[in-house]
């Protein structure tokens, strides 16, 4: 048998990862030269100087970066402006304490693809067995199927604020999503759309220029508020299934394991979790400010639509508020709305050891290619269903996320304890009490939420 070709270690990788983490087709080798080396072919080719200064921080802040903000899409939007529109500056503490839980997991995650080089269903499929796989397919079957719902609503929601019906632009976006990654380029394409979410760094600008109450301000993030209510504990799931929702997790570490980070060399991936979690949040906090300093104060406390919500930007953009709003929420759908069916469908096909890849022929990548466009589909025409309300839909799959969060972050702290797997990059005893507060916190507000909706539906 021949032996396998190889890259040697610490030179030019043969696959490319894209922004938002989708590994494009191995290119030709052109120049280099081959080596046996006992027995063993092994390519040689572009040596290239260590990045150095601006580049070298560029390449470390990567995948954490782009995990952590895909959170800042439609549903992340319409939960954030919700609860600044609903409850003022009272919930900026919630977001405070989940930092700090966001950015452990997120470097959990991070620590796991790295020691072991695998997807976390892969690992979930080797430690725990078939039955707790298909158990954990199920939770992000349904978690990352409503967010792609949500994403051809925000769809919809974006077109409509600029004249095009929902009913014309969501097929044939999701037809052009469709042909793009199986077909076309998606990951040039998607550079596009990742520059027409920079619209939304106009939220920081909108919350300093509508002029906030900044002593409410300080003591929303320094002086928790708590109430029983029903609606105040069901936005705050919201924003916990929102900003963590479980495709990050899973997104996270299969971005570390395509970027190849070594078990040996692994530290700059720690800080790119870490940083990744506390600019993500800082947006999400200028949102709840922004939204909070013109709709709560105005009296607005429930938003209905794209329309109300884009009412926060007419600090920094008056008039042309809702056009702003319009091409940030349209280009963070589109970017999610092709990616998250198709790491959906990765995850799932990695989970059973089906064939994966866009570059498969059909014969032998028909349930890949079949899972990636029923998601597709079945995310377009739930956007279609007529008089759907929006935002109030929006939040709804981000408190969903919220209840299933618990089940991932389980799965996510065995595994990382496991010391057959992580070796010395097991958890540290303060990692692990960081970890396991955050899981005892979100699980007791999903309990309590959930309580509190029995009780309601009981006594009616």
């Amino acid at each position: 048998m021949r032996p396998r070709p190889e890259i040697a270690e610490g030179l030019e990788p043969i696959e490319e990862v894209g922004a938002a983490g989708l590994v494009e087709a191995p290119k030709p080798i052109r120049t280099g030269v081959r080596l046996n080396i006992r027995g063993r072919s092994i390519y040689l080719r572009g040596l290239r100087l260590p990045p150095r200064g601006i580049w070298k921080w560029l390449l470390i802040l990567g995948p954490g970066l782009i995990a952590t903000s895909a959170g800042n899409d439609a549903g992340g939007v319409a939960t954030y402006s919700s609860a600044g529109a609903k409850y003022g500056y009272q919930l900026i503490w919630v977001m405070v304490v989940l930092t700090v839980g966001y950015a452990v997991v997120q470097e959990m995650c991070s620590r796991l693809g790295a020691a072991t080089g695998r997807g976390l269903l892969d690992l979930i499929r080797e430690k725990f067995g078939l039955g707790w796989t298909l158990f954990a397919v199920g939770i992000i079957v349904v978690a990352n199927g409503g967010v792609t719902i949500s994403e051809f609503v925000g769809i919809g929601a974006a077109t409509e604020l600029l004249g095009v019906s929902r009913f014309i632009s969501v097929p044939l976006v999701a037809a052009i999503l469709w042909y793009l990654v199986i077909f076309g380029s998606y990951a040039r394409v998607e550079k596009v759309f990742l520059l027409m979410t920079l619209v939304f760094f106009a939220y920081p600008v909108a919350a300093i220029l509508a002029k906030p109450d900044w002593h409410e301000v300080l003591r929303g993030t320094v002086i928790p508020s708590v109430s029983l209510d029903r609606d105040f504990i069901f936005i705050v799931v919201g924003l916990l299934g929102t900003t963590m929702t479980p495709y990050i997790q899973v997104f996270q570490q299969s971005s570390i394991v395509e970027r190849g980070a070594s078990r040996r060399r692994y530290g700059p991936e720690r800080l790119d979790a870490y940083f990744g979690s506390i600019f993500s949040n800082l947006m999400s906090v200028s949102m709840i400010i922004a939204t909070a300093a013109t709709l709560y104060v105005a009296g607005q406390h429930d938003i209905e639509s794209a329309a109300d919500a884009a009412k926060a930007l007419q600090p920094v953009a008056g008039s042309s508020a809702m056009l702003l709003f319009a091409i940030g929420l349209l280009g963070a759908s589109l970017l999610a709305g092709g990616v998250l069916p198709l790491a959906t469908s990765y995850a799932i096909s990695e989970a059973f050891g089906i064939p994966k890849g866009v570059n498969l022929d059909y014969r032998r990548g028909r349930v890949f290619f079949g899972l990636f466009t029923a998601f597709i589909a079945i995310g377009a025409a739930a956007a279609l269903v007529p008089d759907i309300p929006i935002f109030p839909l929006l939040v709804g799959i981000q408190v969903l996320n919220g209840v299933l969060l618990p089940i991932i972050l389980v799965f996510i702290l065995v595994l990382i304890n496991d010391e057959r797997l992580m070796s010395s990059l097991k958890n540290s005893l303060t990692t692990n009490i960081f970890g396991w507060t955050t899981f005892a916190l979100i699980s007791a507000a999903v309990v309590t939420m959930l309580g509190l909706q029995i009780y309601g539906l009981l006594t009616g």
